[in-house]
């Protein structure tokens, strides 16, 4: 007889808030984005996490930082419109290249994708020093092999990169008609030129990809020789 009232004591509104308030406490308290997983392991039972967390972005939807989704992660973020005050009189971050650009797009929209991929998409070859630069922005990593002959790596973006562009999920690239609302595409474009749809960046290895091992690791200089990740 005693269950029922338990569960109506943990969706009573102080259980409700106690959920609101260590939710809160765990995103604060992270320099990176905070799994709903792991704040389920948290708060109290009964209590919805991504209600929960839908609910509390609401309250600082008008503030001076937002608590925004990266796919099923959540992190608190300076509002976009104040962004130039937070970095007012700081050194310009290093831009990346023109080359570094377009193959992060390539890899944004083609993912999984290889590396020849890439450069049949460009037309030109891809320095290893371009991917380098990428990989240690934290926004593209190796995902696998590709079930074809030579086993080539495939790519795809992280949720790091997600998160510095401020998208919750790869769905939310934008298309064609926003880039060229944006004005990031000329007026002059090929006829038939079309911006692929952008895949679910899913943890899970597609059909055509193969996990790596860790010769794989290794050779990429994901693992050490002494077995470890290279961290």
């Amino acid at each position: 007889m005693s269950e029922p009232e338990d569960n109506d004591e943990s969706l009573s509104p102080e259980r409700m808030l106690e959920a609101e308030r260590i939710a809160e406490a765990l995103v604060f308290a992270s320099a990176e984005p905070v799994s709903e997983a792991y704040i389920a392991e948290r708060i109290p039972d009964g209590v919805n996490v991504a209600e929960l967390m839908a609910g509390l972005a609401e309250q600082y939807r008008n503030r001076g930082v937002n608590l925004v989704r990266v796919e099923d992660h959540w992190a608190f973020r300076t509002a976009a419109d104040l962004s130039f005050v937070i970095h007012r009189g700081e050194r310009e971050a290093r831009k990346l290249t023109r080359a570094a650009l377009e193959v992060l797009s390539i890899i944004a929209y083609h993912q999984p994708v290889t590396r020849a991929e890439i450069e049949e998409i460009r037309g030109v070859q891809t320095s290893k020093g371009t991917l380098d630069v990428l990989m240690e922005a934290g926004w593209v990593r190796f995902r696998g092999r590709r079930r074809t002959p030579g086993r080539p790596v495939t790519m795809g973006t992280t949720r790091s990169f997600l998160d510095h562009f401020g998208l919750e999920e790869i769905r939310d690239l934008p298309g064609l008609e926003e880039l060229r609302g944006a004005g990031l595409l000329s007026g002059r474009i090929p006829p038939g030129f079309q911006i692929p749809l952008p895949l679910n960046d899913d943890e899970d290895l597609t059909d055509d990809e193969e996990p790596l091992d860790a010769a794989d690791l290794e050779d990429l200089g994901l693992l050490t020789p002494g077995g470890k990740h290279d961290e």
